[in-house]
């Protein structure tokens, strides 16, 4: 079984984090780290590429971090997958004659197939999904509805 690399697992994880704990605030990259367990050295690239990508959006400042730049249900699982694994391409080895006509065109058609799933799932649904499991978000629990 084709398996995702640790920096595509880290970005959907950062990006749910966000999508999950913004409530009106951005989310800081040490929360996330925190929450998460994710290594800077996966999230601080790939959190300025989705910035540049129009996913999130970086706010400066003390109180500065993430959010996202469009409405859940607007953001697709497969513009975040394409994104990373655009990364990962960037940083991958030279392959052989056979890796690169028979395995590399294999891969390829699978991955069209998992892309036109991946088109269907929205953040949204992620969310959801979290919801669902019992993953509760800290934006909620820090709500204070007293005056």
């Amino acid at each position: 079984m084709l398996r995702p690399s640790r920096r595509l697992i880290a970005t959907l994880e950062a990006v749910l984090d966000i999508a999950s704990n913004e409530a009106g605030r951005p989310v800081q990259s040490k929360d996330i780290m925190r929450r998460q367990s994710i290594p800077e050295r996966y999230l601080e690239p790939v959190m300025q590429r989705l910035v540049h990508a129009g996913v999130l959006a970086g706010v400066r400042g003390p109180r500065g971090g993430y959010r996202l730049a469009r409405e859940r249900r607007r953001i697709k699982l497969a513009e975040i997958v394409r994104l990373v694994e655009a990364m990962d391409r960037e940083n991958a080895d030279e392959l052989s004659a056979l890796g690169e006509r028979v395995i590399r065109p294999l891969l390829e058609e699978l991955g069209k197939e998992l892309d036109a799933k991946l088109e269907t799932i929205t953040l949204e649904d992620l969310c959801r999904r979290a919801e669902a499991s019992g993953i509760e978000s800290e934006a909620r629990t820090r709500l204070d509805f007293s005056i």
